[in-house]
């Protein structure tokens, strides 16, 4: 099994390669995301274990470069900051898991044996409705060429609506799959975001895609005309 580990600092990175050829993996060590372009771009790896802060270009967006070009080795995070924040940015990026440093080297060898056993996912697929376009791997949208900025609410609303496009999805089904089955609020907070939705993937360019169906719930629609087809 061949390994690449992407970590600038020197101390952590030869001891991650002492540990994992002692484990029996093959090892390349890349210090700065720079480099570990280049590496993951010229050999293939079983898995990768990237640090987020890297000279020369971070973790996430070598990550995200790698997903872009259809390489989906399975990829470990570290950081040194922990918290939601940066876990959701390494896995939005598309990273498999994420490990905050300090962290012990025999959960590092387990998570990493158990991506390998799982092996290079498949790349998840492209919605399309229409022009609209969503890809869930590197966590953006288009209306035809032109991108579309979304909070990452928004972007789990509007996946969920193109993943049932053309159904109507009552308020009930929006906030269990979009929020969570305990969410207490207003049930009108649904109105809000495809309110704020509308604003940015239909109203600017002139479309009307997400529909209200009264009394019923939401849908997403192929509105263009023959013409635009």
């Amino acid at each position: 099994m061949r390994i690449l580990v992407v970590e600038d600092d020197k101390q952590l990175a030869a001891a991650l390669r002492r540990g994992l050829e002692g484990e029996g993996y093959a090892v390349d060590v890349a210090l700065t995301g720079t480099d570990g372009e280049w590496f993951a771009a010229e050999n293939a790896y079983d898995a990768m274990v990237v640090d987020v802060m890297l000279p020369g270009l971070a973790g996430d967006e070598l990550c995200a470069r790698r997903r872009d070009t259809g390489d989906w080795t399975p990829i470990l995070m570290l950081t040194a900051r922990s918290g939601p924040e940066q876990e959701a940015r390494a896995l939005d990026a598309g990273a498999d898991d994420f490990l905050s440093k300090p962290f012990s080297f025999m959960v590092l060898t387990a998570r990493l044996r158990a991506l390998v056993r799982r092996g290079g996912r498949e790349r998840p697929t492209v919605l399309e409705v229409g022009d609209l376009r969503l890809d869930p791997a590197v966590h953006r949208v288009w209306r035809g060429e032109s991108p579309v900025e979304l909070t990452p609410r928004q972007f789990a609303l509007l996946e969920f609506l193109m993943r049932h496009a053309e159904e109507v999805l009552g308020k009930a089904a929006i906030l269990e799959h979009v929020w969570d089955f305990a969410y207490d609020g207003h049930p009108n907070i649904v109105e809000v975001y495809v309110r704020q939705l509308r604003q940015r993937i239909d109203e600017p360019f002139g479309r009307a895609s997400l529909q209200t169906v009264r009394m019923v719930g939401y849908r997403v629609v192929d509105d263009r005309t023959d013409e635009d087809r």
